[in-house]
């Protein structure tokens, strides 16, 4: 009995055995499991940003490592965050706000949440209880804009920028990427330049602290490459009214209207000139607008609206040569067109003369007279004494560089306005860009290029002859002057300094010498070439070629200083 309860017990104990060695041996799917490695253990590497102040905005957060799946979590401070997989090497997750409102270090880790993935190394995200700083805005590219273009992102360079800094165009917020502290990046719509005009610039840093930064005026323009500007008076002539820039690189002429207080100028339109205009003169009753086509070989005529500012085209006439310039003689009965160097005929240096129909405002050629100077110039520029009895050209000679610039004389006929000259053309430097005479008809000045000065002369009030009495110093590349009403200061736009300049120079005048005393630089736009004052001699106009705006000045009546009231567009 004993026996067989022992061999009974030993066949259950074999059953046993076997049924677990039928179990250890089965099916191939539970082999497989059994042999599948865990998840991988992710590490992060870097965080950005890594660092913020408390109580900014809400945020997104990219982590930088290894061994991340789709299925990563990313903790912040101990709280699983949303997250996107970007790639194994990178994810994204979304800090909110109130992650942030305290000052602290928290922790950010990822987490592989299938068994056995694990959770990465542990990196501290830096939360400040410091406040923003204000920003300032020092430089935007570009800083202007055709109307009409097309959408841009707009570079702001300056200080005090941090991760939440928005750009603001005319007071509304624009989608803003932070690039570093003195950089950030803004989306500009084509919709922000439908409208030639103004835009302020401003950057906001938020609470705590924070603030708004100082606004940068950016330029949106009809008109590109202003080349020319002119003031027409009032119907009195004691004040200007309107004003009007020649834009060369859009065959067009700008139109605005000037506050009489302020000085500040108002875009009003553009109006369609010839082919690449160098030129605007106004005639001195404010009627009417002439515009020298440097590359259409015309002249173009308008009326002015005296209540609107508007020009409307009177037509064309032909010039033989290159039209530079065109000057309006103090009676605005006759005009005065520079023609510069032609190919391939090769038409010389040359000053043709206009009457001007007093009703109409149309040019009837009197005749044209060469500068009498063997020199070949890209522009020859004109100057009318105000005894309305002596013009004065100056050629560049910058055309094949054989010889200098010039200064010619000439005589006025009262009744026909025909010139007639008087001696030889003076040297005046090698680049003699353009040429200006005092409201009282004591002194001429010419701007030098290659100098770079400023030329001086005195005029013999019966003749008209120049005498030099020497040169100024006037930054890199001097391209017009202008002289206030009172004779007292005169003005010099810095033009070119390799590229483009960047300044207007300011100068006393000495009463009894003319001579020229330097008093201060102001910065103006890229490529100032011409300035323009208006017949208060309170406020000055500097067209600035490259950077397609105007900068508007006020013009302090003792010392002569300029101080800048803003830019306008072209």
């Amino acid at each position: 009995m004993n026996n067989q309860a022992v061999l009974k017990g030993g066949l259950a104990i074999l059953g046993i055995v076997s049924l677990v060695f039928v179990a250890g041996c089965g099916g191939g799917t539970s082999q497989s499991l059994n042999n599948q490695p865990p998840p991988p253990t992710p590490t992060i590497t870097t965080i950005s940003p890594n660092t913020t102040v408390a109580g900014g905005a809400a945020f997104t957060l990219t982590i930088t490592g290894t061994n991340f799946v789709a299925t990563s979590v990313v903790n912040f401070g101990g709280t699983a965050r949303s997250t996107t997989f970007v790639s194994s090497t990178q994810l994204t997750a979304a800090i909110p706000a109130a992650a942030i409102a305290s000052a602290g270090t928290p922790a950010v880790t990822v987490t592989n949440s299938a068994s056995g993935g694990g959770t990465s190394n542990g990196v501290n995200f830096t939360i400040t209880s410091g406040t923003n700083p204000v920003p300032t805005i020092n430089m935007l590219a570009p800083s202007s804009a055709a109307v009409g273009g097309p959408a841009f992102t707009l570079v702001v360079d300056g200080s005090n920028f941090v991760s939440s800094t928005v750009v603001r165009w005319n007071g509304s917020d624009r989608p803003t990427a932070f690039v570093n502290s003195g950089e950030i990046h803004a989306q500009i719509s084509s919709s922000d330049i439908a409208v030639a005009g103004t835009a302020a610039v401003t950057v906001v840093n938020p609470a705590p602290g924070g603030g708004t930064s100082n606004a940068v005026n950016f330029s949106i323009t009809k008109g590109t490459n202003p080349s020319s500007v002119a003031v027409a008076p009032d119907p009195t002539g004691k004040f200007g009214k309107f004003a009007y820039v020649a834009n060369y690189g859009s065959n067009s002429v700008s139109m605005y209207s000037i506050d009489p207080v302020t000085g500040a100028l108002a875009f009003i339109g553009t109006v369609a000139a010839g082919s690449s205009p160098v030129s605007v003169a106004v005639d001195h009753s404010g009627q009417f607008a002439y515009v020298a086509n440097n590359d259409s070989h015309d002249i173009s005529m308008y009326t002015i609206n005296a209540t609107t500012g508007i020009l409307t085209p009177i037509g064309k006439i032909p010039v033989e040569g290159r039209a530079t310039s065109v000057t309006v003689h103090p009676s605005s009965k006759f005009a005065y067109v520079g023609e510069g160097y032609t190919l391939p005929n090769g038409t010389p240096d040359r000053v043709s003369t206009y009457t001007i129909n007093a009703s109409t405002g149309a040019l009837t050629l009197v005749g044209t007279i060469a500068t009498g100077s063997p020199a070949t110039s890209l522009a020859v520029k004109i100057a009318i004494d105000p005894s309305e009895n002596f013009a004065y050209a100056a050629g560049d000679g910058c055309a094949l560089d054989t010889y200098p610039g010039y200064v010619s004389v000439y005589t006025i006929n009262s009744t026909t306005g025909a010139l007639t000259p008087i001696g030889s053309p003076l040297p005046a430097g090698w680049c003699s860009s353009s040429v200006t005479v005092d409201p009282f008809g004591k002194f001429a000045y010419v701007a030098d290029q290659g100098g770079p000065d400023v030329a001086m002369y005195t005029i013999n009030a019966n003749t008209g002859a120049l005498t030099p009495i020497g040169s100024m110093a006037a930054g890199i590349g001097p391209s017009s002057v202008a002289v206030d009403p009172t004779g007292k200061f005169a003005y010099v736009t810095d033009y070119y300094d390799g590229v483009f300049g960047h300044d207007v120079l300011m100068y006393t005048i000495d009463a009894t010498t003319g001579a020229l005393t330097r008093i201060g630089t102001i910065t103006a736009g890229t490529g100032p070439g011409s300035v323009a004052l208006d017949p208060t001699g309170k406020f000055a106009y500097v067209a600035n070629f490259d950077s397609n705006n105007v900068s508007m000045y006020s013009i302090d009546a003792v010392t002569g200083a300029l101080t800048l009231i803003g830019t306008i567009g072209t």
